[in-house]
């Protein structure tokens, strides 16, 4: 079953001559529970096409439909609510609220969106990602893997239907970055998400089900991976 549609997107930057077109023309489907690694040299759109995925900034041209809903086809209030329903972020630089602990770090995006938290499904989070006995620490007081584990834990709070992670082991050790692909692919799993991740790490693309390889703005290989 589909649950995100990409149809045509374009991403300019600039005019006439200073134009620099980032997307160009990029078309694609990802099915429910599907995980798919986005891969391509650095400066091919990747990022750009991340961020168009997940609302945060407006494509020139093309749609974007998530459960059958035209995005950018919505008033920017119903957007924000959308986003901040449908999809999880997970950064490569962790962007936890210093002040806060791991728990409210992880709770925030259900109070920003106005609702209380599900304190057992946060517990069950907690527990499954391995901090529940980090959960009244502060971000200076995790290890990089703790915080990542902390970060994830937030993308899932909100029960988002797509995951989109943005190199989300690029600062971490080997042994760190191997289990937290595994957390990524058990959560998602377990919560039937979506996950759409870049990655520079061809090890780590192998473990998608599918791999789209992005190159000077276009889509230059969708391959299915032999699990």
């Amino acid at each position: 079953m589909e649950i995100l549609r990409v149809e045509g997107l374009t991403k300019k930057y600039g005019k006439g001559n200073n134009e620099v077109k980032a997307l160009s023309e990029v078309s694609f489907s990802v099915d429910k529970g599907e995980f798919l690694a986005i891969v391509g040299p650095s400066g091919s759109g990747k990022s750009t096409l991340l961020h168009l995925l997940g609302g945060v900034d407006n494509p020139t041209s093309g749609k974007v439909y998530i459960d059958g809903v035209d995005m950018y086809g919505l008033k920017e209030e119903d957007l924000s609510i959308l986003r901040r329903r449908k999809v999880g972020f997970v950064f490569q630089f962790y962007n936890l609220i210093p002040v806060l602990t791991a728990e409210e770090n992880i709770t925030m995006p259900v109070l920003l969106d106005n609702r209380k938290p599900d304190k057992k499904y946060i517990e069950e989070i907690m527990e499954v990602l391995g901090i529940s006995d980090r959960k009244n620490h502060l971000p200076t007081e995790l290890s990089g893997g703790q915080q990542q584990r902390v970060s994830i834990g937030r993308a899932l709070s909100n029960k988002p239907s797509i995951i989109l992670a943005d190199e989300p082991t690029g600062n971490l050790d080997t042994k760190n970055s191997k289990e937290i692909m595994e957390l990524l692919r058990y959560s998602v799993k377990k919560y039937n998400q979506t996950l759409i991740l870049i990655t520079h790490d061809l090890n780590i693309a192998k473990m998608a089900d599918r791999v789209l390889t992005i190159v000077d703005g276009e889509v230059a290989s969708n391959e299915v991976m032999d699990i």
